[in-house]
């Protein structure tokens, strides 16, 4: 009997971060190695990335990468994956383009070169497992379905997809082959559901959005178009590009990123030039020249992800484009739950520089996700035993699931997993036996390492409350405070306003060190801190109501000074001149010599305070 288990890594009951793995006869497959960006409370982190740690442990059974496509929620995490464990890489040609993109960024993986593309002709024998692709319709070309054939049967990856009849070739799905596919028996689909929440108005097909980008460019004549996109929506980009060119525009790249991926796009063929690219592209340094009516700005901010940057420049904080009175600002992404908000605050203050604003969101229902229709739809093609909602928060993955019971599935064929569970299959049903504990891994900078809660709670804790700060110095052999405690607020108070607290801050922070240092029988740094760390904590809280990040900085007076010795005899130590001195040359060389010590003994003190900070 065939071994088969699947265990979600990631992009369950979230959104993006993408990663199945797929036990199949002691094999695992990894089906995409996404990343998602930040929520807004995970303060000053760059990307989350799933944790790694079971992959790891078990390295030497991996078969493979499979990538559904080249967006950063499903090829984000391969440098950080590859540079813990080198595996081969399998993928579309388009899509292992932009893997290398992001792969080769890192210096340490610049050699980094196997990579094996795939297309929906393809078998790859894995022994007990044979791998095989479908085309798919989304918003970046060559998309791809990934089949497992085993002798139980087969499990299905959907990827990101969707159904539109107006796709243009490049984004086509083959419904040939996915009706050939579901000849044989599926045990298991794995469907994206991100696309399912809505069931209102139903997703407008790309050939009307494309209708509708190229309008919204003829209704804003005379006026700079500043255009927000995901860089690695090929699709939408593809529209942006036709729009300018149809009204006579010239189009400025901004951005290191929306220019990699533009010049990968156009050299692989998946971006098409209606005209000359001297005709159509400009660059930023030409902005001030060309009058705002004939200029576009496509704006796809770090990591592909716009947000962010429009809202810097809605701030004013670019230093190389301002938004100002007249200019029309193209939102054409749709933004997740997890930032509305700050969407929304970004609207208003590019509406407050006298901008015109503009999101294809509010005006139709794009996606490049499908729709519960959709979703039931591939399960018509493929009939598979049992269907696993994924790529998306809960209630996406609960619409998806109610609208499989409409078709007539079962509540035990629908599996609603959540990150690490393990789902064994024993011939005849998936049983969840146990589970991994898979967190995920925080990015900050360049790092690797993750950041942790304990860091992400700190910078919340900063974020809300401030930094109280209190600096005071003890003579740890005579056990008493010798100087009076001086205390800093960031963020949670204003001094001037409240001396009072201030005052009896201060006396707090001194009767908790005389404490200590009478009860205590030894000492400890650590120990002698925390009181004070309490004792602060609990008095401001009673005071304010709120809890800052409290800072004790405890520093000792100098304990290595030498005792003073009279200036006519020489220091321990400290050798006569040879021949004999004089008197009155003897008498001046050790003060001299004197003064150097106490000058030394000042920088060993300074340094023996720094040490015990």
């Amino acid at each position: 009997m065939t071994d088969l288990r699947i265990v979600p890594m990631g992009g369950v009951r979230e959104n993006g971060k993408n990663m199945y793995a797929v036990e199949i006869d002691g094999q695992i497959f990894i089906l995409d190695a996404g990343l998602k960006y930040p929520d807004t409370e995970q303060l000053g982190i760059d990307v989350v990335i799933p944790d790694f740690d079971y992959l790891l442990t078990n390295q030497e059974r991996i078969a493979g990468i499979f990538l559904s496509h080249g967006h950063a929620d499903a090829i984000g995490a391969l440098p950080y994956f590859l540079q813990q464990i080198q595996v081969p890489i399998f993928g579309s040609e388009f899509t292992l383009a932009l893997a290398k993109l992001a792969i080769h960024e890192e210096g340490v993986l610049a050699d980094f070169d196997d990579f094996h593309v795939v297309n929906e002709k393809t078998e790859i024998d894995f022994g007990d497992v044979n791998v095989s692709f479908y085309n798919t319709t989304h918003t970046i070309p060559q998309s791809l379905g990934i089949v497992l054939g085993t002798d139980a049967g087969q499990i299905v990856y959907s990827g990101h997809f969707k159904f539109d009849q107006t796709a243009s070739p490049a984004y086509q799905s083959n419904y040939q082959r996915l009706a050939e596919i579901g000849q044989k028996p599926v045990i298991a689909l794995l469907a994206d559901a991100a696309g399912t929440e809505n069931t209102g108005k139903p997703a407008a097909s790309e050939r009307q959005i494309e209708n509708y980008v190229l309008e919204s460019f003829q209704e804003a004549k005379g006026k700079r178009i500043i255009v927000a996109a995901v860089a690695s929506n090929i699709q939408r980009i593809q529209q942006v590009i036709n729009a300018t060119a149809k009204t006579h525009r010239r189009l400025i790249l901004a951005g290191n990123d929306v220019e990699r991926i533009v010049t990968t796009a156009l050299k692989e063929g998946q971006l098409s030039l209606p005209v000359a690219k001297n005709e159509l592209f400009a660059h930023l340094k030409d902005m001030e020249s060309l009058p705002a009516g004939q200029t576009v700005i496509l704006e796809t901010g770090q990591s592909g992800e716009p947000i962010k940057n429009l809202h810097r420049m809605a701030k004013g904080e670019d230093k190389q484009i301002s938004i100002g009175a007249g200019d029309l600002v193209f939102i054409t992404t749709t933004p997740s739950f997890a930032v509305e908000s700050y969407v929304a605050q970004t609207r208003n203050l590019l509406f407050m520089q006298g901008a015109d604003v503009k999101q294809i969101s509010t005006d139709l229902r794009s996606s490049g996700h499908g729709s519960v229709a959709d979703v039931q739809m591939l399960a018509n093609f493929f009939k598979p035993d049992f269907i696993f909602p994924i790529s998306g928060e809960y209630r996406v993955m609960e619409t998806a699931r109610q609208g499989l019971l409409a078709m007539g599935y079962q509540e035990g064929q629908l599996l609603m997993a959540k990150r690490g569970d393990c789902f064994v299959y024993d011939g005849h049903n998936f049983e969840k036996q146990g589970g991994l504990t898979i967190g995920e891994t925080m990015i900050d900078g360049d790092s690797l390492d993750d950041i942790g809660n304990v860091v992400l709670r700190d910078r919340r804790i900063l974020s809300e409350d401030g930094v109280f700060i209190t600096v005071v110095t003890i003579d740890r052999k005579k056990r008493k405070v010798v100087s009076k405690p001086k205390l800093t607020s960031r963020g949670f108070l204003y001094v001037k306003t409240n001396r009072d607290l201030m005052q009896e801050a201060s006396q707090k922070t001194v009767a908790a060190l005389e404490d200590y240092l009478e009860k205590s029988k030894s000492f400890d740094w650590n120990e002698l801190k925390n009181s004070v760390r309490e004792s602060l904590s609990r008095f401001l809280f009673n005071e304010t109501g709120r809890r800052p990040m409290v800072m004790p900085v405890v520093m000792e007076v100098n304990q290595n000074r030498r005792p003073k010795h009279k200036s006519g005899h020489p220091q321990n130590g400290q050798a006569k001149k040879a021949g004999g001195n004089k008197a009155k040359g003897h008498k001046q060389q050790p003060a001299k010599q004197h003064k150097q010590k106490g000058q030394a003994g000042q920088k060993a003190s300074q340094q023996n305070q720094e040490e015990q900070q």
